[in-house]
């Protein structure tokens, strides 16, 4: 196992500690105390400069040489053990401390120094997928599991030629030579390897572009260590061992004295730079692998730029750093200074004083209309403000607290206008129809005119999505000329929310109600809460639902509590309009709180007045569009609310109506921008199916066409006057449009209709009866059908399909009973429920069905299939039944009636129970039905089946 050692001191962006070594002689204390670490003494340090000075040029022989070494020369080393380097490469001139654990090659690096040949091959080792991102540890558990082979195959073809200096236990310090490539495996463990030595590539020392590279070198080696100490302490210390060549170089500051040096320093330098820089070890590996001395140099010329480029960088973030610390803290004692002198000379109080003369302005010109209890807590806390050091934690929240309770509108009311015929005004203004809704609050309007003044109420405005219930809250602020506040409590599941956090807690803040009436700046404001069927569940923070009774109670919001601000505040005069979608979900505590007022939808009339006087001229202002270049028919708009929008509300016909008009405005924009070319040619006019347009000059005057329908755009032909005032005089085409939308043309804009007509039947067949639904969207018609499946002796029976909920399931199972004892009343001999086998299904199958209101049109589809006689044509019935045939109630009569209308259905059976809700109806919900209503099966029999008499 090997491992490089890295100083801790050095930090993470560091060169590997090495020592490049030369023939010079170096008497220094470092060098004593390294050779007392690596065990050399004089006569192998000097056989160990013949050998690296025979390195430094091999074509050289000095007279010194001729003393005969026992130790081989570097050149008969072709065959070394091969020791993989994890981390980096060893570059020659560099010494490398590594851990061996394996017992066999450090017993054969032993054995080499003993035999006088202390060399061996050290190669780094490769990266692969599953190393590439491995820690240390990881790599040298996965080295010392691989042996022979496999090893030879992880590690680098070119290596280095590395003396083996010492040995002290598992640590091996390596001195890298010259370069060296494996040409084949000699023996597998351990690894032996022959080696080919490199030489460099040829190369001119005269060459200009190679004495420029060199130069630049040294200028940027010595540009580094000018701003990093770390790389001047390290090179001194290679000085002080070894290389004193490349340091002369590097201090040096006359540009002539480089021709001094010799061949030596081109490929040294380059191998000295990539060594001390801080490049990782594909870097490193490319310089050692790199023959070509010029593209060698360039490679550490890149290496040390890159070091130069970090330090510039350190060094703007340190000088960063200083100086905003030295600005805050020069900042802070000029204003401590400045308060002090201030004192002095009584120009200004102290903070404690400004903020308490501050909240004392608050509070005293409404000192009278302020509750005696709140006006008590301020007092008190105004004192311990001045107690406090500002500081102190509990400065900070005192002072939050002061400010929360002197900034709220104590005793501030807005005036009401309780001009009934005004609210009227405004109420049909902002929606159409509603009328029920609208009474309610002309009746808050009224008793307030009687009583002169108002009391705060609970509305709750329950109905399907996009029928206005978020508008109306705010059309009655306005009527009524309060403050309006909206806060939705969807999935909301803390109660700090609601009752606010304890001040205790950091970050603490009062109630969403508390926050309102600071943002209102009255007592008497219009607070919409929206979406209260869908408050979250009880959890750990506690139940929001209960939190809620005591706000909106109006036995108890008088005293209701906040936890931040803990005094009691006054909302008997917030007026409250909650809104839902349904009001199953909401717990019945909290419901009986509230005056719950039904927005059952829209009809088909409604839909089209509101898409006219609103939807339309709404869509048309906010895509830019003028009155007069586009004309929607009321075929076009029918078209849409009965093909593409049938939810009881009109969201999605505005979706759809916004749809049609960003479309024109594309034309527009597209025909506008194609106009703005010189014009070449006489009057041209284009029509198309839905545009008419017509190209003039400049020169002529605008004109209409024949039919009137064509108008002049001057901003999308000619754009704005003054820009073009400014801009070369072009003759510009003008163009006029006029898009006409109907129902020809309008799957153009919205693309194919989204629903059918859902009168699947014209006359119904044997065994199928129209029902009618109410779902949260809306109403809509549901077909029950029944049909014969087998007959048999004794076989009588019922299966039921179409995703019914038990509710349904168990109707069907009376209706069963009852269809069975209606037939043995009408017709004894008729065996027909008694042997055969039926199957009941509700069309739909992907949606979930569920409710008691279909029980008596199963009936009558179950009589139908018995009697082989289809039911009275244009007929829909809805209806609980009980086994005895009684008719019960059932909900949701308008968005029953309404779907019947959608349907062309003409004869309605209701419960009698459900008289009074019908007749509360709108007349134009009403008009053109025929509706019965009854309280005993028998009556829907005759109606259904009786029509031929």
């Amino acid at each position: 196992m090997l491992k490089l050692l890295i100083p801790s001191a050095y930090g993470s962006h560091h060169v590997t500690p090495a020592i490049r070594f030369r023939s010079t002689p170096v008497k220094s204390l470092l060098f004593k105390q390294l050779t007392l670490l690596t065990g050399w003494n004089r006569s192998s340090y000097e056989l160990g400069r013949r050998s690296f000075s025979s390195e430094l040029d091999s074509d050289t022989k000095s007279s010194e040489t001729t003393t005969v070494s026992t130790k081989p020369h570097l050149d008969d080393c072709l065959t070394v053990i091969a020791l993989p380097l994890p981390h980096k490469p060893l570059i020659p001139g560099f010494y490398m401390p590594i851990y061996v654990k394996d017992p066999k090659v450090l017993a054969a690096l032993q054995e080499s120094r003993r035999q006088q040949a202390p060399y061996a091959g050290a190669f780094l080792f490769k990266d692969d997928a599953s190393t590439d991102s491995s820690s240390s540890s990881e790599t040298e558990n996965i080295l010392e599991k691989l042996k022979g082979k496999e090893l030879l195959n992880r590690i680098h073809e070119v290596g280095t030629l590395a003396q083996i200096s010492s040995i002290q236990g598992e640590q091996v310090i390596l001195i890298g030579h010259r370069r060296l490539r494996i040409t084949e495996m000699v023996s597998e463990d351990p690894l032996t390897v022959k080696v080919d030595h490199l030489k460099d590539k040829p190369y001119d020392k005269d060459d200009d572009v190679l004495k420029a590279t060199y130069y630049q070198v040294m200028s940027t080696l010595r540009d580094v260590l000018k701003t990093t100490s770390l790389w001047r302490d390290q090179v001194r210390t290679y000085t002080q061992a070894c290389s004193l060549h490349i340091w002369y170089c590097l201090r040096i500051q006359n540009m002539s004295e480089y021709q001094y040096l010799s061949e030596f320093n081109y490929p040294k330098l380059a191998d000295f730079g990539a060594g001390i820089s801080g490049a990782n070890k594909h870097q490193n590996q490319g310089v050692l692998e790199e023959l070509d001395v010029h593209k060698r140099l360039e490679l550490t010329l890149e290496l040390v730029k890159k070091e130069v480029e970090i330090n510039k960088i350190q060094e703007s973030i340190a000088k960063a750093v200083e100086e905003k610390f030295s600005g805050d803290r020069r900042r802070i004692i000029l204003k401590e200074q400045i308060n002090a002198i201030k004192k002095e000379l009584g120009v200004e109080t102290d903070n404690k004083s400004a903020l308490s003369e501050k909240f004392r302005g608050r509070i005293d010109p409404i000192k009278d209309k302020i509750p005696q209890h709140v006006l008590k807590v301020i007092e008190e806390e105004l004192k311990k403000l001045q107690l406090l050091e500002t500081s102190s934690s509990e400065y900070d929240v005192t002072y939050n607290y002061l400010d929360w309770l002197t900034v709220l509108p104590w005793g501030n009311f807005s005036d009401e206008n309780f001009d009934v015929i005004r609210a009227q005004k405004i109420l049909d203004e902002d929606h159409y129809g509603l009328s029920d809704v609208k009474e309610r609050i002309l009746e808050f309007i009224a008793v307030g005119r009687l009583r002169g003044t108002s009391q705060g109420k609970i509305i709750c405005l329950s109905g399907p999505p996009g029928v206005g219930k978020t508008s109306i809250g705010r059309s009655i602020a306005r009527a009524l000329d309060r403050k309006f506040f909206r806060f939705s409590v969807g999935g909301l599941s803390d109660v700090a929310e609601i009752k606010g956090h304890r001040r205790t807690y950091i970050g603490a803040m009062p109630g969403k109600m508390v926050q309102c009436l600071k943002n209102v700046g009255t007592e008497n404001p219009l607070v919409l809460i929206d979406e209260i069927d869908k408050l979250g569940v009880r959890c750990h923070d506690g139940d929001p639902a209960s939190a809620m009774l005591e706000l909106l109670d109006p036995e108890q919001n008088a005293n209701f509590l906040d936890h931040y601000l803990n005094v009691t505040i006054d909302l008997s005069k917030v007026l409250f309009v909650c809104t839902s979608n349904v009001t199953d979900t909401i717990p019945s505590p909290l419901l009986d709180r509230m005056e719950v007022i039904t927005l059952s939808g829209y009809i088909t009339d409604e839909k089209m007045h509101i898409a006219r006087d609103y939807l339309v001229k709404t869509a048309r202002r906010d895509c830019g569009i003028k009155p007069e270049q586009v004309d929607v028919s009321d075929a076009a708009l029918l078209s849409l609310i009965e093909n593409y929008c049938r939810e009881a509300g009109v969201r999605n016909l505005q979706k759809q109506i916004e749809k049609v008009f960003r479309k024109i405005a594309l034309k527009l924009v597209r025909e506008g921008a194609s106009a703005q070319v010189p014009a070449i040619s006489d009057d041209v006019t284009t029509d198309t199916e839905d545009t008419k347009s017509v190209a003039k000059t400049d020169l002529e005057s605008p004109e209409t066409s024949a039919e009137g329908s064509a108008v002049l755009t001057d901003e999308l032909a000619t754009g704005d006057s003054k820009e073009s005032a400014t801009e070369p005089s072009v003759e510009v085409a003008e163009t006029v449009e006029k898009f006409m939308i109907d129902d020809s043309n309008l799957s153009d804009y919205v693309g194919k209709p989204v629903f059918q007509a859902e009168k699947i039947y014209e006359q119904t067949p044997v065994g199928v009866v129209m029902g009618l639904a109410w779902t949260s969207m809306g109403g809509s018609t549901l077909y029950i059908e029944t049909t014969f499946v087998e007959e048999g002796e004794g076989k009588g029976g019922l299966h039921i399909t179409g995703r019914l909920g038990d509710v349904m399931k168990e109707s069907a199972e009376i209706a069963h009973t009852v269809a069975r004892r209606i037939m043995l009343e009408k017709e004894p001999e008729n065996k027909f429920f008694v042997n055969s086998k039926l199957h009941l299904h509700v069309p739909a199958g992907a949606t979930p069905k569920d409710g008691p209101s279909a029980g008596c049109t199963m009936i009558t589809s179950l009589l139908s299939l018995a009697l082989k006689k289809p039911v009275r044509k244009d007929l829909a019935m809805t209806g609980e039944v009980t086994l005895t045939g009684r008719i019960l109630a059932i909900g949701g009569v308008k968005e029953k009636t309404i779907a019947a209308r959608r349907s062309e259905v003409k004869v309605i059976i209701f419960p009698e129970a459900n008289r009074r809700d019908f007749d509360e109806l709108a007349e134009n919900v009403k008009e053109g039905l025929e509706v019965h209503f009854v309280d005993e099966y028998d009556q829907i029999f005759e109606l259904a089946f009786g029509y031929d008499h």
